[in-house]
């Protein structure tokens, strides 16, 4: 599927991946926005407890952990695009 398909599920609350990323186990998802509690004293120090977020595109890595992620000008174009289970 394109990006904009790969967008639309994300959105739905799936997962998605490229089948041409390298890393084994990779796929991103959205996280929604919300309020969720201060991490660190700069943000504490601006909003108090709770901290407004907006939504914002998450990458499970091959590394095994989580990043915020922007997709790349070859992301956006690829036709490569799946849900995963």
């Amino acid at each position: 599927m394109n990006f904009g398909e790969a967008i639309e599920a994300a959105k739905a609350g799936k997962k998605v991946s490229r089948t041409g990323w390298n890393g084994q186990g990779m796929y991103a998802y959205i996280v929604p926005g919300g309020n969720y509690p201060a991490q660190t004293e700069i943000a504490r120090a601006e909003f108090g407890d709770i901290v407004p977020y907006r939504p914002y595109w998450a990458l499970k890595t091959a590394q095994n952990d989580i990043a915020t992620w922007t997709p790349s000008g070859s992301d956006t174009l690829a036709e490569d695009w799946e849900i995963i289970d």
